[in-house]
């Protein structure tokens, strides 16, 4: 993907020297670009696209260049070109790396591949105001997926893009400007002050929708979804509604009914660990105003419990709030009508860049989190979050990602200047990886990613903000 984006941007440069781009974000398996002065056509993704193939068939070699300060001052200043300015700026670089392919250098925050000719399958499409640069996926890496459109994500994406660029902050480089100039209050409070018209508008909406009897709300890992929860309460209280949760893992079915993985493993992430029959029964019962017994799961024993202190009877002016992986899918409540249910996907989607071609991935400020809020709160070691990263990631890719566009609402999480607070608390961890261990690649690329950012120190942070759940400190409790 790097290397594919490497090429757009040669390709880019040698037809249109004196434009801009931005490489913006994800869409599936494919990066959404913009540019600042060109309207989009079919003509142009065309021209890209052959221009690329040309680049791409005479099988260049590309080369990691090194320069010194002074050389890539002079670079700088004749070309004119914000490629490669953050590291420059980040004075503890030097000397500095760039890539080199035939007379073209950019830099690019990851390895890339020696020879364009690597490329094998791409496309280009227009899409919105931009365009679109298409490649497979790792699982099947010889075949063009078919395109899905995913129209909630993508607005939801454009929506916080359009809202941070009016501050001029979707660069790490803006960012950190805005840190050393003393502006970042400013940041921090459009950030927050957006996360909370976001939150009142979703309460707003389900209260006028009058069949709504429960909010199901779905995310990734380290999305913040019980802050979020908890804020939504709070907005659906001034509606007039009084939140009611209830737990999907209380319902898991007895540990010796409970699916395995292909590696004979209990599979708790799979539905069918779901005891969905009593779940639905249960779920039926509250909203037809019926009073029941609701199961506590004890994990020691793997068997439900009941008690009189769970009794719960659901009043007129309640609505239930249920929080789980399965939330999206119907069939974890699929004897609830349709109207009675409004379904929230929530995840830090990612808007912030690097510089114009270098992008930070949902799927990297979501590991940041995780590997603050385990060492904080769960007692892990960042060597541990990092060894479980990639069996989470791949429930998620079975279990969240295929429903989220099944959503009524998208909430994102992500807060523009989180990582430049996170960075203070992930770095002592990531340091303490030795070369030995096979995480340490991936501990020294999220290292030297953070190692970018200035500095926001934590009192700076509100209390009820969400980034709280990760770095402690929240006027909520979990």
């Amino acid at each position: 993907v790097r290397t594919i984006v490497y090429i757009m941007g040669k390709a880019f440069e040698s037809l249109y020297p004196k434009e801009k781009l931005m490489v913006e974000y994800q869409l599936g398996n494919a990066m959404y670009c913009k540019c600042d002065n060109i309207k989009i056509t079919k003509e142009f993704t065309e021209k890209l696209k052959q221009k690329m193939q040309e680049i791409i068939e005479k099988d260049l070699p590309i080369k990691k260049v090194e320069m010194t300060r002074k050389e890539a001052q002079k670079f700088y200043d004749e070309t004119d070109t914000s490629k490669g300015r953050l590291q420059f700026d980040f004075e503890e670089n030097d000397p500095i790396y760039m890539y080199y392919c035939e007379k073209y250098y950019n830099y690019c925050f990851g390895t890339l591949a020696n020879r364009t000719g690597v490329i094998k399958i791409f496309d280009v499409v227009k899409y919105a105001n931009g365009f679109l640069i298409r490649y497979p996926s790792s699982k099947e890496p010889t075949k063009m997926p078919e395109f899905q459109e995913t129209k909630k994500l993508a607005w939801a994406l454009e929506e916080f893009e359009k809202i941070h660029s009016v501050l001029d902050v979707l660069t790490v480089y803006k960012l950190n400007k805005a840190i050393e100039e003393d502006r970042i209050k400013d940041v921090i409070m459009l950030a927050e002050a957006l996360h909370e018209k976001k939150i009142a508008n979703i309460a707003d909406d389900i209260a006028k929708r009058k069949n709504v009897k429960m909010v199901l709300i779905a995310g990734p890992s380290s999305s913040g979804k019980t802050t979020f929860a908890q804020r939504l309460g709070i907005q659906l209280r001034l509606n007039g509604l009084k939140p009611v949760t209830i737990s999907v893992d209380n319902y898991f079915v007895e540990r010796k009914d409970t699916p395995v993985d292909e590696n004979g493993d209990y599979d708790f992430e799979n539905i069918k660990a779901i005891d969905t029959n009593l779940l639905n029964n249960d779920l039926l019962k509250l909203l037809n105003g019926e009073e029941i017994k609701a199961p506590a799961f004890n994990f020691h024993t793997g068997s439900k419990e009941y008690s009189d202190q769970n009794t719960m009877k659901l009043e007129d002016d309640e609505i239930l709030i249920m929080e789980g992986i399965h939330c999206l899918n119907d069939k974890l409540t699929s004897q609830i009508s349709k109207d009675q249910k409004y379904k929230i996907y929530i995840s830090a989607l990612t808007v912030l860049n690097m510089d114009r071609y270098n992008r930070i991935s949902t799927t990297d400020t979501r590991l940041v989190r995780r590997i603050v809020r385990d060492y904080q709160f769960r007692g892990y070691s960042a060597m541990h979050t990092l060894k479980m990263w990639q069996s989470v990631n791949n429930g998620e890719a079975k279990n969240i990602f295929p429903y989220q566009e099944e959503a009524d609402v998208m909430f994102n999480s992500s807060l523009i200047y989180e990582l430049s607070v996170l960075k203070n608390y992930a770095l002592p961890l990531l340091k303490e990886i030795s070369q030995e261990e096979k995480e340490f690649s991936e501990a020294k690329r999220l290292y030297s990613m953070l190692s970018y950012f200035e500095p926001i120190e934590e009192k700076d942070v509100p209390s009820n903000s969400l980034l709280r759940e990760f770095i402690g400190g929240s006027i909520f409790e979990y």
